[in-house]
């Protein structure tokens, strides 16, 4: 049976996520860094993410915008 070691439980995935509506750059800080850009109506947040924590942190932030999720995606 094969160890698991640390570095591979904590790699870092890349993730977009999608809202329904529109925030600007401005609240690419708030978001940890990912990258905001608009498609259409609705706002991408685009990067890479720690770990699921940090995951779970980005999408209680997105809950108390009171935005909508459309989708998350791991890239």
């Amino acid at each position: 049976m094969s160890k698991l070691r640390i570095s591979e439980v904590k790699k870092e995935t890349h993730y977009q996520i999608r809202l329904k509506g529109q925030l600007s750059e401005k609240w690419q800080d708030w978001f940890d860094g990912l990258n905001v850009s608009l498609d259409d109506s609705d706002t991408l947040l685009t990067g890479q993410v720690k770990d699921q924590a940090a995951l779970h942190g980005l999408l209680k932030k997105i809950r108390d915008l009171g935005m909508p999720l459309i989708s998350l995606k791991q890239l």
